[in-house]
C-alpha cells in the first residue's frame, strides 16, 4: 500500500477531507454502502486504518459525514440554478437538478435518504420557496413535500428499474399538477428536464 506523506502539523482537516473524499468514491463506485469500510478508505487515501480513527471512530460515523456532504452537495447545486427571474422557469430548473444530483450519484443519494431523514430538509426549504413565488399553491409548504416525493419516487424508481422505457416527459407530467401549474409555458426552455438515463452508472 503506498502510504501518504504525514501531514504537517496543523494539517489534520486535510487528512479529515482526504478520507472524506476516499469514502464518498468507494460509496458511488463500490456499489453501495458496504463498500464504505475503514480498511478500503485508509488503503485509497495511503495510511493505515488507526489513523482514521481519530477523525471518525467508526464506519457508520464516516458514512453519516458523507450523507451530510452529499445533502450539502445537493442543496448547493439547486442554489446555483435558483437564479431565473421567472419563477416557473426557476422552479423547474430546481426540478432538473434534483434529478440530474440523483442520476449522477445513484448509491450516494440513495445512502442520503435510507440513513438520515434530515437529508432532505434543505431541498424542502428551497423547492418551498421556488413553489412560494410561483403563486400557486394556498399551501405551498405541503404542495413543496408533495412534489419532493414526486421527484423521489421518480429519482428511486430510475435507479432500480434502469432498462425500463420512461415517457420521455415524465419529469414535467409529475412536476406540473403537484405544482399546480397549468401545462405550458417554459417547459420548452428545459428539454432535458430529467432526462438523464447514461448518468444511472454504480
Amino acid at each position: 500500500m503506498p502510504y501518504r506523506q504525514r501531514n504537517r502539523r496543523g494539517q489534520g482537516g486535510r487528512l479529515r477531507t482526504e478520507i472524506l473524499a476516499a469514502a464518498t468514491d468507494l460509496l458511488d463506485t463500490g456499489g453501495g454502502e458496504r463498500a464504505v469500510t475503514l480498511r478500503a478508505v485508509a488503503r485509497r487515501v495511503g495510511i493505515a486504518a488507526p489513523s482514521i480513527y481519530p477523525h471518525f471512530p467508526d464506519p457508520g460515523t464516516l458514512l453519516r459525514a458523507v450523507v451530510r456532504q452529499a445533502s450539502a452537495d445537493l442543496a448547493d447545486r439547486l442554489r446555483t440554478v435558483s437564479h431565473h427571474d421567472d419563477p416557473r422557469r426557476r422552479l423547474f430548473a430546481l426540478c432538473s437538478a434534483y434529478l440530474d444530483f440523483a442520476g449522477e450519484h445513484p448509491a450516494r443519494y440513495r445512502a442520503m435518504f435510507d440513513g438520515d431523514p434530515a437529508s432532505g430538509t434543505e431541498v424542502l426549504r428551497i423547492l418551498t420557496d421556488g413553489l412560494t413565488a410561483c403563486h400557486t399553491s394556498d399551501a405551498p409548504a405541503t404542495d413543496a413535500f408533495a412534489l419532493w416525493l414526486g421527484l423521489h419516487g421518480l429519482a428511486h424508481q430510475r435507479a432500480v428499474a434502469r432498462s425500463f422505457p420512461w415517457p420521455a416527459d415524465i419529469a414535467e407530467r409529475i412536476t406540473i399538477p403537484l405544482s399546480h401549474l397549468t401545462p405550458g409555458g417554459p417547459t420548452h426552455d428545459h428539454p432535458h428536464l430529467g432526462r438523464h438515463p447514461h448518468h444511472h452508472r454504480r
